[in-house]
């Protein structure tokens, strides 16, 4: 190919992050490394994609033009590295998958038992992440696979699919609090109590009122806290009803419980071997019982 792979990942990398430095941090490359390679690419190309006047890179128009091809490119690359992944057919010797507590122990269960008996010699570790945590452990190299509930957006390396499964959600309080007997519960008095939150949670999540929010980084210990009479919390539905004790009620709030989407993740730059690709439709042929 006539533009290398590294100055299209740069270029992309640089519209998404906002500058030369921010794409820098997000490939784990020095800001002169970013600078040179989209350089090369203007002169491969033989035009400016940046506008250069401002604080921060602004695309001209032809980088604006160009950079819906560049994707394209990178797409289709990253599409070709996994079928060379699948046709190779070496298996890769560890396998890593980052997860979040929402997500339903019997699927976890029940894909283990596949993977142990149609891999029995590979090395296999779970991790417990959320949200930007999971990019982060695909972006490290640290896992191959996440489970995350769909983001906003992801960068542009990360790859997803939507699962066909969904996480229930849904408020929980101590059953001995007097708002757990209230036929309805408004939001206005959530906020006179303390929130239990994920401490990887946007700002525009929490309600924001009240006592101190408190967090943790997993549901499981949000539960045990919510269980402790600590506060109310979002929690997994089959998270309380698998492992919790009984004590918590669910509040009957407006617009709630609430679905959550799935997506199964991984890095295109360095894309799962066979047991991951074959885990990942695994995971894309699972469906809600």
């Amino acid at each position: 190919m006539r533009y290398s792979p590294e100055s299209l990942q740069a270029f992309v990398q640089t519209v998404e992050s906002g500058s030369f430095s921010a794409a820098a941090r997000a490939l784990r490359k020095s800001q002169s490394t970013i600078s040179t390679a989209v350089a090369n690419l203007e002169t491969d190309l033989g035009f400016s994609l940046f506008s250069r006047d401002a604080r921060s890179p602004v695309l001209t128009e032809n980088g604006r033009r160009a950079l819906a091809q560049v994707r394209e490119i990178l797409n289709a690359s990253a599409q070709l590295d996994e079928l060379a992944v699948r046709l190779a057919g070496e298996v890769e010797p560890c396998l890593s998958l980052a997860i979040s507590d929402f997500w339903q122990a019997d699927y976890h269960e029940s894909l283990l038992k596949r993977l142990d008996a149609r891999y029995p010699d590979i090395e296999f570790e779970c991790m417990i992440a959320e949200d930007a945590d999971v990019i982060d452990l695909l972006q490290a190299g640290r896992a191959h696979i996440g489970v995350i509930r769909v983001q906003p957006d992801y960068p542009e390396e990360i790859a997803t699919s939507r699962l066909q499964v969904e996480a229930q959600m849904a408020i929980y309080l101590h059953q001995d609090h007097p708002l757990a007997s209230k036929a309805k519960v408004t939001e206005a008095e959530l906020k006179t109590l303390r929130q239990l939150c994920l401490n990887t949670w946007v700002e525009n999540e929490r309600y924001q009122g009240g006592k101190g929010i408190w967090s943790a980084p997993s549901y499981l210990l949000l539960l045990e806290m919510a269980e402790q009479g600590f506060g109310w919390s979002i929690l997994p539905r089959w998270l309380v009803e698998q492992f919790g004790h009984q004590v918590l009620s669910e509040l009957p709030v407006t617009g709630w419980p609430q679905k959550i989407s799935v997506d199964v993740a991984r890095s295109r730059r360095s894309p799962p071997g066979p047991a991951g690709q074959w885990m990942i439709d695994q995971l894309l042929a699972q469906t809600a019982d």
